[in-house]
């Protein structure tokens, strides 16, 4: 069988840094707020180009916290509208709910999964604060259109960098792109922990500054406490584990590269839909039908299909793993009932047809032409 994600092959592969990290911090004694963690966010700050790093308990708290913040800074209040893409991870829209403010569901593009720009600004009221842009699938979700809005309206622009880590908008990492960042280390991403982690990053120093208090119980002093805070930090273990993990990110991102050309290339089947730009969103006179490798880091390969369960039930056939990036939108879920399950017919379309190929980073090139093989005889 050829797993979808080798988590246990792909952790071996860094070592012995691996284990000689843990051990450091178990021998160290000291394993909150400490050495590894200051060392990690200086290094993870500086690698995506912003001046403040906050290490959280994951991805999720990550964004609550951005937006919590804002709340306590007086930028925002309860009532007020955050635009989020409605073809998402359920995350980011828990996180603007937490904060008892109100997602404007925007529809996503149907080439590129992500948001579409074009359809934010009929969104847009006197209660908008703020616009969270998800970079889905490890792909770039930035457009100037984007920027035009954000400067136009006076907004706070959120990323969710969960899946993205290393990806660029330009000559700038995503997760320096806004205003704050909400990233995920959950160990199945890019940058994956061996456990649930995650990290605010900012330009911000008043922002940073509440962050870190509010994931720290509200106290930026011992016993003292600010804000009515809560319990997010990034643990030594795991600020160790990521740190001997950074190093080789771009490296491990371009093979992701690698095999998703391979895929673009080879994979011919009338009935499986590739990833692809949309030509509207490119500044390139888009000859290339594929995405901008640069502005894409495929944490997941991401193909569709009409009939995804039969192809799904084929490649599993063929001892191909797979897994479906996510079988039901957020506004058809139980806990969203009260809206009523507003019509979003291309989030609807996308979650019916998506189906996520194996793309790790231990593939050999054997099995990327299995896969291959295997789509095609479909």
């Amino acid at each position: 069988m050829i797993k979808f994600l080798d988590l246990k092959a792909i952790n071996a592969s860094f070592e012995p840094e691996l284990s000689q990290a843990v051990q450091r911090v178990v021998s160290s004694g000291w394993y909150l707020l400490g050495e590894e963690v200051q060392a990690f966010e200086k290094e993870y700050a500086e690698f995506i180009g912003c001046k403040h790093c906050i290490g959280v308990a994951n991805g999720l708290d990550a964004l609550r916290l951005i937006l919590k913040a804002y709340i306590e800074l007086g930028i925002m209040e309860e009532g007020d509208e955050i635009i989020v893409p409605a073809n998402t991870y359920i995350a980011s829209i828990l996180a603007i709910t937490d904060n008892r403010l109100i997602p404007v569901l925007v529809e996503p593009d149907i080439y590129t999964y992500n948001i579409d720009p074009l359809k934010i600004e009929e969104k847009i009221t006197d209660k908008t604060r703020g616009i969270m842009i998800v970079h889905l699938y490890g792909q770039n979700a930035m457009h100037p259109e984007i920027h035009r809005l954000v400067d136009k309206y006076n907004l706070k622009l959120i990323e969710d960098n969960a899946q993205a880590q290393g990806c660029y908008y330009g000559d700038k990492r995503t997760g320096s792109l806004g205003h704050a960042a909400g990233h995920s280390f959950y160990p199945g991403k890019n940058l994956g922990a061996l456990g649930d982690a995650g990290a605010v990053t900012t330009n911000d120093d008043s922002l940073a500054d509440v962050i870190r208090a509010l994931g720290n119980y509200g106290s930026q002093e011992k016993y003292h406490n600010l804000y009515k805070g809560l319990n997010s930090r990034l643990d030594e273990i795991q600020a160790a584990v990521l740190r001997v993990k950074l190093k080789r990110l771009d490296v491990d991102n371009l093979r992701r590269s690698e095999i998703a050309h391979y895929y673009i290339k080879n994979i011919q089947n009338s009935k499986i839909i590739l990833p692809t730009a949309d030509c509207r969103l490119l500044t390139a006179d888009c000859e290339l039908p594929t995405a901008d490798f640069l502005s894409h880091v495929w944490h997941l390969f991401v193909i569709r299909a009409d009939d995804r369960d039969s192809l799904q039930a084929w490649l599993t056939e063929n001892n191909i793993q797979t897994m479906i990036h996510y079988p039901i939108p957020p506004h058809k879920q139980e806990a969203y009932s009260g809206w009523n399950h507003p019509s979003l017919p291309i989030t609807e379309q996308i979650h019916r047809e998506v189906l996520s190929i194996p793309i790790g980073t231990v593939l050999t090139n054997e099995e990327v032409k299995t896969i291959v093989n295997a789509c095609n005889n479909f």
